[in-house]
């Protein structure tokens, strides 16, 4: 075999986290403004979904939960006052359910962005809906700095915060729970947190307050994740952290900087947490430029992606979508390829594995074109998103999908429409579509990267279908489709599917290494030696007199004439007079091929009427005098007539 890694191009990577925030605290992404109607809200939010896609973004990560309340019917908590303007008060519509579905359908992932304690941003529960657990539950909450705040040191808050955000799980398809930096609040100089009677009752054999409130974070998260884990372990559980955990002078296993620290600030121990593996990934605000002199962005890159290793938790990085050429930032800011070196620095370390752009209105901005010049330069191609790391990457869960079936490639006004079915008994939750300019895609590194992905679709049904609207007439191209299941595993292709330059002929193209695609016994190797193979490898035997063919399976649409072609590397030591069988609406038909010549090409072996269905169609039989090893290596049907 060839243990030769394939070359990728780094600007276009195969697989790659892309997000954006969509705010809705204070209305600051979505919806702009409350009390507008249920038509104007969705038509913002497809207006914010539309925009993730034609930026080949991938998920984005909207606030579901701003203020202990809710942007679904919840069981638990009142509908939030960012949709109508009264808290309470019904929008007409589920936002929570049309997010999923829209997103879903432009196969965007949705996180659910819960914000934990938070319950308002001023100090009077008296404007709160009557029906607000906070006030029904004066004792769970909290004052501080003009805000209200649920006591995280409660256990009866811990369980309830946990239920309600249950509630939108266990009823929603949201593809992962997202919390950012706020646990207890930020410190205000002067100012304490009035959780003493909390500490006094619930505090015992902690070494301070600080330690005891790391506590009571620290079992909101662990029990979460467990939680999620039983309901439903393919929803991931990610968070998005303040930058720095603790600076190395205050602790040697913190980062070279001088910034304020979650550790101790917010009794966050978010270091903690990714080495205890509680989650699925970890997405730190890293807020600050290259070369900051009190958080360097590349310092800090490098202190997370030392922390994430060997966890199996994916790193994602929070960029500062919201400082570009903004007055009064440090000047770094004003360059409009500061956010575009971050990304091209975060190449050099494997362990991160994508972005989030805080936040969608300044991602549309596109202020000094910033957002532009990123997408250009990491953005060019969609990417599959990450294969699920921490606690959603169960190994004991089945094998990923198996792939799928191209049914029809048709030529349109408009371009190219393809349709496929998912393998019988798959239930895969997405598909790629990769697209070759050609009919001899041979290559054996064509999915190594991006530069062959087309899309990735949602699936609906049985299968999915795609419209190819870049198709160039009169260009022949060489389809792929794979599938995905919900942690992003991805299946072989099935059979290439070829359109022809001229026509809409059916054309398939089966490599022994297509799954399901070639069936031989133990006696026919596996090889890579030989150039002018088509993919990655090839089969081969030793000539002997049994009945012993490798048989590459095709699907035969209808029952027609079919131009059936092979390809094979050539080789000296190859067999002159190769046997091939064709099995033929009428029985087996037999010819011989001199395998030491005219490799590396299609090679035809005749025109023949095959019946419709799903069977083995041509074969390589060992039956042949002795003269060199048999190869089956690939096969391609063409339909003779349109």
């Amino acid at each position: 075999m060839n243990d030769v890694p394939c070359p990728t191009d780094p600007a276009m990577p195969k697989r790659q986290f892309r997000g954006m925030w969509i705010a809705t605290a204070a209305n600051l992404d979505w919806p702009s403004r409350p009390g507008l109607t249920p038509a104007a809200q969705q038509a913002e939010a497809r207006g914010w979904l539309d925009l993730a896609g034609q930026l080949h973004m991938n998920a984005v990560v909207v606030q579901v939960r701003p203020s202990a309340d809710a942007l679904w019917p919840s069981a638990y908590e009142p509908w939030s006052a960012v949709l109508t303007g009264r808290q309470g008060g019904d929008p007409g519509y589920d936002p929570l359910g049309f997010l999923v579905d829209e997103a879903h359908a432009r196969n965007l992932e949705l996180h659910a962005w819960f914000n934990p304690y938070r319950v308002a941003s001023h100090p009077d529960p008296a404007r709160l809906a009557d029906s607000h657990p906070a006030r029904r539950n004066p004792g769970w909450v909290l004052p501080y700095a003009g805000g209200l705040y649920y006591d995280p040191g409660l256990p009866d808050v811990r369980r309830f915060v946990q239920d309600a955000i249950l509630d939108a799980v266990t009823r929603y398809d949201v593809d992962a729970v997202h919390f950012d930096d706020y646990f207890y609040p930020y410190p205000v100089d002067g100012l304490v947190v009035p959780d003493q009677d909390t500490y006094a009752r619930h505090g015992t054999g902690f070494g301070g307050v600080e330690e005891w409130r790391r506590h009571n974070v620290d079992l909101l998260v662990e029990q979460l994740g467990q939680r999620l884990r039983a309901a439903k372990p393919w929803v991931r559980f990610g968070i998005s952290p303040f930058g720095i955990w603790r600076n190395a002078g205050t602790d040697p296993l913190g980062s070279a900087t001088t910034g304020l620290q979650s550790y101790d600030a917010l009794h966050a121990d978010t270091r903690g947490w990714v080495r205890r593996r509680w989650l699925d990934y970890v997405a730190p605000q890293l807020y600050w430029h290259l070369g900051h002199p009190a958080a360097d962005y590349a310092e800090l890159v490098r202190w997370w992606s030392a922390t994430v290793d060997g966890t199996g938790v994916h790193l994602l990085v929070g960029q500062s979508a919201y400082r570009i050429g903004v007055v009064g930032q440090d000047p770094a800011w004003q360059d409009p390829v500061e956010l575009s070196r971050h990304l091209q620095l975060n190449r050099t370390y494997p362990a991160v594995h994508g972005d989030l752009l805080f936040r969608a209105a300044d991602v549309r901005a596109d202020r000094l074109g910033a957002i532009s010049r990123l997408v250009a330069e990491h953005y060019r191609r969609p990417a599959l998103l990450p294969v699920a790391g921490g606690q959603a990457a169960d190994p004991s869960a089945d094998a990923p999908p198996a792939p799928p079936a191209v049914t029809a490639a048709v030529r349109a006004p408009t371009g190219v429409r393809l349709d496929w079915l998912a393998a019988a008994g798959g239930t895969p939750v997405g598909y790629a579509v990769y697209r070759l300019t050609g009919t001899d895609a041979a290559e054996e590194c064509v999915l190594a990267d991006a530069r062959h992905l087309l899309a990735t679709v949602r699936a609906t049904g049985p299968g999915g279908s795609y419209a190819d609207a870049t198709a160039a007439a009169g260009t022949a191209y060489t389809y792929l489709v794979t599938a995905l299941d919900r942690r992003h595993r991805e299946s072989p292709p099935g059979p290439a599917r070829v359109l022809l330059a001229d026509d809409d002929r059916f054309c398939v193209i089966v490599d022994n290494a297509t799954a399901g695609g070639l069936t031989a016994s133990g006696s026919w190797g596996t090889s890579s030696y030989s150039a002018g193979r088509y993919g990655a490898d090839y089969r081969f035997a030793d000539p002997q007199a049994v009945s012993d063919p490798a048989w590459f399976t095709v699907t035969v649409p209808v029952t027609a004439g079919y131009r059936v072609e092979v390809w094979h590397p050539a080789a000296p030591g190859y067999h002159p007079a190769a046997p091939h069988l064709i099995r033929t609406a009428t029985g087996l038909v037999s010819r011989v091929l001199d395998q030491r010549r005219d490799g590396g090409r299609w090679r035809e072996l005749g025109v023949f009427t095959l019946a419709a269905g799903r069977y083995p169609v041509v074969g390589v039989s060992r039956w042949a005098p002795a003269g060199g090893h048999l190869v089956a290596d690939a096969v391609r049907l063409t339909r003779d007539t349109p």
